[in-house]
């Protein structure tokens, strides 16, 4: 196949048969020349307001390859080269237990995948529901705020980007096709076609719940079991080496391959795996607020009057004058805010949008970078100041979510009612002032950002603009430290993911998952 790149195509409702006629072009061939036609890449080039154009990267099948290529070879038409995903080979180390895998997000769920694939029969096991059971759990929390501190947005089958936008794009370098392999995966068990190619891809959380459903028959179709409700409790670890792993503080498993994948919010698991003395450290990350603009604004700044377009998104970042980062985060285009609580009196927010992204706002993370200068030296102070953050939000907001239109966020004062600006929410919210949440030097340096954001997207100052708080578990508070074979410093514990400070976001977590169980076959026979 001969690759073609920068194929640039008006955006209209004949883009594909434009795309078919700018690569004949390109060759100087007919278009019924072209036997087949596979996109790699699709970007958008949004400079130009009354000429935004999709840009291609192409693989495509016509007779005659090896004369077109001699005619046309450059920087943007070759052969197309070989991106094939492939397994290691498997060790010879015997196995006295099966792997078990802590946590079924995206780092969990995939090692375990891969795992089940090349027969290693794994056990997964979630602190939380399935994600049939722990849909109707979220949803009876935002009716009435019931929390299930083990099965809630942070915790249960799919992990905490099973209620996100299900964005899966990263900058993480692929030179073993990981990203490829993850993408593939996704799109054969219900996920749409055009996240292989799409520069921004996102399945939506509503698709994406499908899609775990899918993965998890399929590993168990394929060896594999997994066990909800079903928590992590503590280690047995003799001579340095994990021997057994304790399930909800009674039952105990033989373990002599533990792989950690348990997420970002598992403050009482990071607690007990501290005083197992493995190691880890405190790590930088970032706190803030949710910002709600209507969808159709973000829409006309980004795009003018183009139609046929999927929701625009943004993506922004300040240097302020106290010398903070401040980025926007997680942006949900035609989303909602969502109460994602974990943890009873404590209360946090997140984005949330369905694969659609149907909903008349546009929201986004405004965050502040903080280090441990704000919060202490220990390896858990992290996860303290998240927990003080997160318990004045719920003093805040009374239980509910705490809400402050941006004009009453720089007057200092609490909103009384909201203006033109439309709340879309899950979980009830109630009015507050955010400035009594933070620090003057994060209160200022959010106002400084959404000032500078107004610069770039003209109203994303807008006096309605609604704010939500508090906005801190951007990322993991911690690492647990491992060597260059993935091991912490217990033989056979293997930490991983998001949550054990190697990920950030779907994908690059569940290719962490993936370069796990690769460490795991290489190292043990599958027999």
């Amino acid at each position: 196949m001969i690759r073609i790149r920068q194929v640039k195509v008006l955006i209209n409702r004949n883009s594909t048969q434009q795309l078919e006629r700018k690569i004949a072009s390109k060759l100087n061939i007919h278009s019924d020349e072209i036997e087949k036609i596979i996109i790699n890449k699709r970007s958008i080039d949004a400079r130009d307001k009354n000429n935004i154009l999709y840009i291609y990267e192409v693989d495509i099948s016509i007779k005659n390859e090896n004369q077109i290529l001699k005619k046309y070879f450059s920087k943007d038409i070759f052969r197309s080269p070989k991106e094939i995903y492939q397994l290691p080979k498997c060790g010879t180390k015997k196995l006295k237990s099966r792997p078990i895998i802590v946590g079924s997000g995206p780092a969990g769920l995939f090692c375990t995948y891969i795992l089940a694939e090349t027969g290693y029969s794994p056990l997964l096991i979630e602190r939380g529901e399935k994600v049939e059971d722990r849909v109707k759990t979220v949803n009876t929390f935002f009716e009435q705020g019931m929390l299930d501190p083990e099965s809630n947005i942070q915790f249960g089958e799919g992990g905490a980007g099973t209620f996100s936008d299900g964005k899966l794009n990263t900058l993480v370098k692929d030179s073993f096709f990981r990203k490829k392999k993850v993408l593939e995966i996704f799109v054969r068990y219900g996920a749409p076609k055009e996240i292989l190619y799409d520069h921004h891809p996102h399945i939506g959380t509503d698709i994406l719940r499908k899609v775990i459903i899918n993965i998890r028959n399929q590993i168990i179709k394929m060896g594999g079991e997994i066990r909800y409700q079903n928590c992590l409790t503590n280690l047995v670890i003799e001579n340095n080496q994990i021997m057994e792993i304790e399930i909800n503080h009674k039952e105990k498993i033989s373990c002599e391959a533990l792989i950690l994948a348990i997420g970002h919010s598992a403050r009482d698991t990071f607690r007990m795996l501290y005083q197992k003395r493995i190691i880890m450290t405190s790590k930088p990350f970032a706190v803030g607020i949710r910002i709600q603009h209507p969808q159709k604004m973000i829409d006309a700044m980004q795009y003018g009057n183009t139609p046929y377009l999927e929701k625009a998104s943004y993506k922004l970042v300040h240097q302020s004058s106290y010398n903070r980062g401040v980025y926007t985060f997680c942006m949900c285009p035609g989303g909602y805010v969502i109460n994602s609580s974990s943890e009873k009196k404590r209360l946090v927010v997140n984005g949330m949008s369905n694969y659609k992204r149907d909903s008349i706002n546009a929201n986004s993370a405004i965050v502040v970078t903080i280090s441990k200068s704000d919060f202490g030296p220990h390896p858990l102070d992290g996860i303290r100041y998240q927990e003080k953050l997160e318990e004045k939000a719920y003093q805040l907001g009374d239980g509910m979510i705490p809400v402050q239109l941006y004009q009453d966020y720089k007057k200092n004062q609490v909103t009384k009612k909201l203006g033109k600006i439309q709340p879309v929410f899950k979980g009830k919210y109630h009015y507050a002032n955010l400035n009594e949440l933070f620090s003057k030097e994060i209160n200022e340096s959010i106002k400084e950002a959404i000032e500078s954001f107004a610069s770039k997207i003209e109203n994303f100052n807008h006096k309605d603009a609604i704010l939500a708080a508090v906005e801190s578990r951007t990322s993991s508070p911690i690492r647990i430290e491992r060597d260059e074979n993935f091991n912490s410093n217990i033989k056979g514990v293997y930490p991983c993911g998001e949550g054990s400070g190697y990920a950030g976001g779907i994908t690059t977590s569940a290719i962490d998952g993936i370069k796990v169980a690769e460490q795991i076959i290489k190292t043990y026979a599958n027999e």
